[in-house]
C-alpha cells in the first residue's frame, strides 16, 4: 500500500468518527503536523505509531510479506 493511500484511509476513518486532526494527534502522542504529513502521504510512521492510530480509529493493519 502506498503511503498516500494510507493516510487517505486513515483521513477518512478520523472525519467518518467526527474527530479533529488535534485530538487524534493528542490521542497518538504526536503532534498535528505529524498526523498532517502522515495523512497526506509525505511522512512513513512507524509500525507502532501505525498501530496506535489505526487502534484509535477502530481499524486493523494487515501486513504481507512480498515474495
Amino acid at each position: 500500500m502506498e503511503l498516500k493511500e494510507l493516510g487517505q484511509i486513515i483521513k477518512e476513518r478520523r472525519k467518518h468518527l467526527r474527530i479533529t486532526q488535534i485530538h487524534l494527534a493528542e490521542m497518538a502522542g504526536i503532534t498535528d503536523r505529524t498526523l498532517q504529513k502522515i495523512e497526506n502521504g509525505n511522512a512513513n510512521p512507524t509500525i507502532k505509531l501505525l498501530d496506535q492510530i489505526t487502534n484509535i480509529l477502530g481499524l486493523e493493519i494487515k501486513l504481507e510479506v512480498k515474495k
